[in-house]
């Protein structure tokens, strides 16, 4: 094998283990219980956004050379500020941190001690985040690459196992949008941001490895991350199949709760404490990491007046209080957030492969703006109170009922303004060309 190869392999493994959180693994098997007979368009729709999505932001992240603060600025450079804050207050305090305690609460916790205290579990996990946030450690890595392996074997022999010796048939739920549902489920993996955001990393560890050339190097970027593609694809694909043949499990069974029966249910005791062990220590070290990378943030934006101390220690109490609301309930909360960031991204992501033709900033303007004044309409009348006249139009855009009711309108203003743009290029050309 040669050294080339060899990098591409390491990447996309580091890639992989980037995308695999463990808070991810609860999505899929809830989306495969809720659509039971129609899995097919449910994954479909789940791996165009939780695993598709990231593989465009990484590869659109080389082709930029930056990260999301760099794609939104083609737009405007305070609105990549504003963009890339928001993004960073949604992996970190307001979502994804609080997230990894309440998983690990519920997973890790719950199924042995499930009469701990889940103020003082939370209290405990954050005073445990911080100690390696405020004093960093190799330890906390060491440790996750052991367990992110583990986990990941943990995943693969209980799929493998649900696959030979499935728990129950393929039943009719009665879904109406299995392919929006999966698409906007997708969201909730938040790996489009991570992508945009921690992505920079990825590019840093290539350059690190000798690749100066820009060519080069987004060549090793798309292979390393159809790599990491292919094992999400196998992996999530499985843990759905898992979920649409739980068998006789109640369908208002808690997404993490689903998981754990079926672990228990294929594996038994043994195999529930290994996936709550693995779970747990691969949601403490993703906190460390998400803490830490919000903190210098938050502490770089203030230009030092915000301590980087003050920053991550404010982070983790934010988290922790949010934290105590449950999985559910804090997923429940995420998803208006999503459904305004995430088409954004995606439009974002999909400028910068028309980078080449796409020379004004009008026309990332127009697209960026008018999906952004979409998707918060649609989220105020959806998830707030309807706005007359305005609601019903919006919830009446094609597509909307596969979650993508703002894409059809970004098309075409954004094609409106490049249109505009060629005209008045034309035409300062004749005039720069007719004759004295």
């Amino acid at each position: 094998m040669t050294q080339k190869r060899k990098d591409v392999l390491v990447v996309g493994f580091a890639l992989f283990a980037m995308f695999f959180g463990a808070g991810n693994l609860i999505f899929p098997p809830a989306l495969g219980q809720g659509a039971g007979v129609q899995l097919v368009p449910a994954v479909l729709g789940f791996l165009l956004t939780g695993v598709g999505l990231p593989l465009l932001g990484i590869i659109a992240v080389s082709k930029s050379g930056g990260g999301l603060e760099s794609l939104a600025s083609k737009t405007n450079k305070k609105f990549g500020k504003f963009l890339t804050c928001a993004a960073i207050l949604t992996l970190g305090p307001l979502v994804a941190i609080p997230r990894t305690s309440a998983t690990t609460y519920e997973m890790a916790i719950v199924p042995f001690f499930p009469n701990f205290n889940p103020i003082l579990f939370s209290a405990i996990y954050f005073i445990i985040v911080l100690v390696f946030v405020l004093r960093p450690s190799s330890l906390i890595d060491n440790i996750g690459k052991v367990l992110t392996p583990i986990l990941l074997l943990t995943m693969i022999t209980i799929i493998t196992k649900g696959v030979f010796q499935p728990q129950g048939m393929l039943t009719t739920t009665g879904i109406n949008s299995p392919f929006s549902n999966g698409f906007s489920e997708g969201y909730q993996t938040m790996d489009a941001m991570v992508a945009t955001i921690l992505g920079g990393i990825i590019l840093g560890a290539i350059r690190a490895k000798g690749y100066t050339k820009t060519k080069e190097i987004s060549e090793i970027t798309v292979q390393a991350g159809l790599i990491a593609a292919v094992g999400l694809t196998i992996i999530y694909g499985g843990l759905a199949y898992l979920g649409a043949t739980a068998g006789d499990l109640p369908m208002d069974i808690s997404r993490s709760a689903l998981i754990i029966q079926i672990t228990n249910n294929l594996l038994g005791t043994l195999g529930q404490g290994l996936l709550g062990v693995a779970v747990g220590i691969a949601c403490l070290t993703t906190a460390i990491g998400i803490t830490a990378t919000a903190g210098e943030f938050f502490s770089k934006s203030s230009s030092g007046k915000l301590s980087y101390k003050a920053a991550a220690i404010t982070t983790a109490l934010v988290s922790m209080g949010i934290s105590n609301l449950g999985v559910d309930r804090i997923i429940s909360l995420a998803e208006p957030i999503l459904l305004i960031l995430y088409p954004i991204i995606i439009v974002l992501v999909a400028l910068t492969f028309l980078d080449k033709y796409v020379k004004s900033a009008a026309v990332y303007k127009s697209a960026v703006y008018c999906t952004l004044g979409i998707s918060v309409l649609d989220v105020i009348g959806s998830f707030i109170i309807p706005i007359p006249i305005i609601t019903p139009i919006i919830q009446g855009l094609p597509l909307t009922t596969q979650g993508l009711g703002w894409i059809l309108p970004a098309i075409l203003t954004g094609m409106t303004f490049y249109a505009r743009d060629q005209y008045i290029n034309h035409t300062r050309k004749k005039v720069e060309y007719i004759p004295n």
